[in-house]
Formats: structure tokens, C-alpha cells, sequence
């Protein structure tokens, strides 16, 4: 049956999984803070602000009304991981009864050091929480093209009911009922990223992308091992699916924000050029915070986190990193 559905947050991410939703039956609302962009939504079928080159379906409508989003049967937040407290709080005011919270970004909230489902239950104590993730690109999945992702849910029944709900041919959602692993693997493969692009930066090569996809995914497993998350879904398309992904293309925000900061621009010159948010660069600070507490070693973490907020040299970070002792590969 298909069903209206709420996304909150009309950049990328966010008009891509309206379409997605739309072209597969569903009315797909959008809302979005900006009245110039849902007017402008509404108006030319088209965010070109976000997400240039897509003609956006009829079902898909755009408004920027919280009370609007009231008959929807589920939400999906896809703002970013540091305004998502604030954005869900402002929305439940206007909604009725709970129904389930889809969340769809990455990432750590930084002022708690909390996981965003912990954010959610704090705004939204009785709501369904469930985990969008994987590997995506916005763009690939408002044209149509194959993509499979994470649906992760405590609740193992709404988890399949949500996956039947937001799935379709092309958009293919496996369900979990691990959200802590699905959160780890969101969260760390975005500041992998971010070290996959400095060592691109400095033309390391694609042997040190490698070694930093392999090591990093080594840290995010013995991280998400010690805050309880399955080693199956560190493998799945959460945690190493997303990390390849990422990693692997200079179309990702984080990787792209890397090569920058790797070819000697400052993290503010970068960050003051873009319109859109790289989390990794947020994350890093407090999953450091998070492995030092639970006594995980986490050498790459550290060494991105040095660059962008201790002034550390790139080519010091570097030659740190590959003056560690040998050790067995785990």
C-alpha cells in the first residue's frame, strides 16, 4: 500500500531518498527550512541548489509547514548529525502521536558525544528509532541506479516493516537489528575518508589508500567491537560496504575535504567554501574522545584529528603513522 512519507532536510541526501520514495508510489513530503527552496522545489521540479540535474517526480511535494508532515507514517531525518537535536525537537511539537524516526545521518552528536539514536530518544522518548546507512550517493539514487543500504532497528518487526515500506527494485534496504554497528560504521568510515584524501593529497599513491582502507577498517571494527556493535554489520554494507565507497572516490565530501586539507588548505578555508557538510571532520574530535575512554587504539583517527584541530604538519602526521612498530595484522 503505498503511503505518504516525511524527509526532513531537502539537501541531497534528503531530496534523493524523496524521489526515491516518490518514483516508487509513495507521496514523498519534503520539507525544508529554506521557503526559497521549497518554493523554488515546487515551482521548477528541480533542487539545483542540492542536487543539479535531477528532474524531481510529480508525488514528491515540498513544504517547509512541521504540522504538514503530521499524516506521514514514517520520518526520515535527514539533516546533519549536529543539528538534528535541535531540528527533531522543533518538529515533534507539531506531530500527534509518534510513529517511526528514520535516521539518516552520520555521525556523532559532538556537545554529548552522543549516538544519534541516543539524540532521538532524548527528543522523542516513545518513538520508534530505526538506522538509514550504507553506501550512497545522492545522486545515483535520485537517477534510479542500484543501491542496497542498511535498515537497522532494535525492533526486528519494524525493521521489516520499514524495509518494505522504503524499499523498492532499485533502492534495497537489508535489515539489522544491530543500530549501534550500523551508527560505529556511519560514523568512522566518514574520518577514514578524510585520511584516504590528505594521503591523496600528498600523492601517497593507491598502495597508502589501501593500507588506510584496510588499517581504518581495523580501528572501526575494534572500536565497534568494544561499544557493542556485531562484527556483521561491520562487514555488511554499513560499515565496510560505506567505507569503500567513500574512500574510494573523490566525490565524496570527506575524501574531497582531505585532498584539500592534504594539498595545504587550512580546515576553515575548506569548510568556508562549502555549502554542504563533511562530517568526518565534526566526528573526529569526539570518536577520539570515545576511544581514549574505552582504551581502543585508533592511530589514523588520531592522526586526522591532529591535522585538523591540533595544527599538526600533514607530513608529520604522516611519518608518525608509519614509524609505528610492526605488529601482527589482526
Amino acid at each position: 500500500m503505498n503511503e505518504t512519507v516525511g524527509i526532513v532536510g531537502a539537501g541531497a541526501w534528503g531530496t534523493a531518498l524523496a524521489q526515491a520514495l516518490a518514483s516508487s508510489g509513495h507521496r514523498a513530503l519534503l520539507w525544508a527550512r529554506s521557503v526559497e527552496l521549497a518554493a523554488a522545489i515546487q515551482r521548477e521540479r528541480r533542487n539545483d541548489m542540492y542536487l543539479p540535474g535531477v528532474d524531481l517526480h510529480p508525488a514528491l511535494v515540498a513544504t517547509t509547514d512541521p504540522a504538514a508532515l503530521d499524516p506521514c507514517a514514517a520520518l526520515l531525518l535527514v539533516t546533519p548529525a549536529q543539528a538534528m537535536r535541535a531540528v527533531l525537537g522543533d518538529l515533534v511539537r507539531f506531530l500527534t502521536t509518534p510513529r517511526p524516526l528514520v535516521l539518516c545521518a552520520k555521525g556523532i552528536e559532538q556537545a554529548s558525544g552522543r549516538w544519534l539514536s541516543e539524540v532521538a530518544v532524548d527528543v522523542a522518548p516513545g518513538w520508534p528509532v530505526a538506522i538509514l546507512t550504507g553506501p550512497t550517493f545522492a545522486d545515483e539514487v535520485a537517477r534510479g541506479l542500484p543501491t542496497a543500504v542498511t535498515l537497522a532497528c532494535a525492533d526486528a518487526g519494524l525493521g521489516r516493516a520499514l524495509a518494505g515500506l522504503l524499499g523498492s527494485e532499485r533502492f534495497r534496504p537489508y535489515w539489522s537489528d544491530d543500530p549501534i554497528g550500523a551508527q560505529v560504521g556511519g560514523a568512522v568510515k566518514n574520518v577514514l575518508a578524510v585520511a584516504c584524501g590528505i594521503a591523496q593529497g600528498r600523492r601517497l599513491g593507491e598502495n597508502a589508500r589501501a593500507a588506510v582502507i584496510t588499517r581504518g577498517y581495523a580501528e572501526m571494527r575494534r572500536f565497534g567491537l568494544a561499544c557493542g556493535a556485531q562484527a556483521e554489520t561491520l562487514a555488511g554494507l554499513s560499515g565496510l560496504g560505506d567505507l569503500v565507497l567513500t574512500c574510494g572516490s573523490t566525490r565524496s565530501r570527506n575524501t574531497s575535504l582531505g585532498i584539500a586539507i592534504g594539498e595545504g588548505e587550512s580546515l576553515a578555508d575548506v569548510l568556508a567554501g562549502r555549502r554542504t557538510v563533511a562530517e568526518g571532520a565534526h566526528t573526529a574530535p569526539i570518536l577520539l574522545q570515545r576511544a581514549d575512554a574505552l582504551g581502543i587504539d585508533m592511530p589514523i583517527t588520531r592522526a586526522v584529528n591532529a591535522i585538523l584541530y591540533d595544527h599538526a604538519p600533514v607530513d608529520a602526521a604522516i611519518a608518525a603513522l608509519l614509524a609505528r612498530p610492526f605488529r601482527p595484522e589482526e
